[in-house]
């Protein structure tokens, strides 16, 4: 009797903390994205030196309160899975570690001696951020469009690393060293800045012909610009809703999630899921 209720227990707690089909589990995703959100606000407030002079130990109290909320999610993910050691090692396993680590290695690197170390060691609380990505369910039709397109993507790239080539060599030619180009890869770096429509402006062509073709080397960048957002709306659009599974459930034994709408059991270990 004891077993049944230890794995049904079990069972609930990966329920809500992995999947978000119940109140519960959805319950628990705000609560998260709020203080995933909240701790990143923190991290940025504690950046500006004026706000952490005067608002330092309230700023602390909270990143602790963040960091304990944070602790008890991770030690919970643990606990809810049949192999532990699957999530530890995963993306966002590790992830969540980074992100929660800094605030107890504070407690041990004290001194102005390690100061520098402790301030980037604080900041690797920004991959708090990255944890939004588990909870946007519309990011995976995004990643649908990305893949389908990924080729089109790398042809349209190549091309457009020729064309800065092409250009850049030509630039060398027309302005030559004493307008600035003073060598091909120098003349391309300033192709890809003038293509992107970046302009820094730390190289200018002087002479008439050079001036017309970065003029045309600027316009053609608003339409280069334009043509990956159209590869990946137009594969967006020719991936149907059927393409993109909204079933939130995670399975129990090796953590795997994405399962097809209506799935039973998981496609990678064969266990039965929720």
């Amino acid at each position: 009797m004891s077993n049944i209720k230890k794995t049904s227990w079990k069972n609930r707690l990966h329920e809500i903390i992995y999947e978000a089909d119940t109140k519960q589990g959805k319950l628990f995703d705000i609560v998260l994205l709020i203080a995933i959100l909240a701790s990143i606000i923190l991290v940025m407030l504690e950046s500006v030196e004026s706000i952490n002079n005067k608002y330092g130990q309230l700023l602390n109290i909270a990143e602790w309160i963040i960091t304990i909320l944070f602790s008890l999610e991770y030690i919970l993910r643990i606990v809810s899975i049949k192999k532990p050691i699957l999530y530890i090692f995963s993306f966002y396993g590790v992830i969540d570690l980074l992100s929660t680590i800094p605030k107890y290695l504070s407690m041990f690197l004290i001194g102005s001696s390690h100061f520098a170390a402790l301030r980037a060691l604080r900041l690797l609380r920004v991959f708090r951020i990255l944890k939004l990505a588990r909870y946007i369910g519309a990011s995976e039709k995004l990643l649908v469009a990305l893949k389908a397109s990924k080729a089109k993507i790398a042809v349209f790239l190549f091309f457009v690393v020729i064309l800065c080539l092409i250009l850049g060599t030509f630039m060398y030619i027309i302005e030559g060293a004493e307008n600035g180009f003073t060598s091909i890869p120098r003349s391309v770096y300033w192709a890809i800045v003038t293509l992107t429509t970046v302009g820094y402006g730390d190289i200018a062509p002087h002479t008439p012909f050079g001036q017309f073709i970065a003029s045309i080397i600027m316009i053609l960048g608003y339409g280069i610009i334009a043509i990956p957002t159209g590869i990946v709306s137009s594969e967006m659009t020719k991936n149907t809703d059927s393409n993109v599974h909204t079933n939130t459930q995670s399975c129990k034994n090796c953590s795997i999630d994405n399962h097809k709408d209506g799935a039973e059991f998981c496609y990678k270990c064969g266990s039965k899921i929720n």
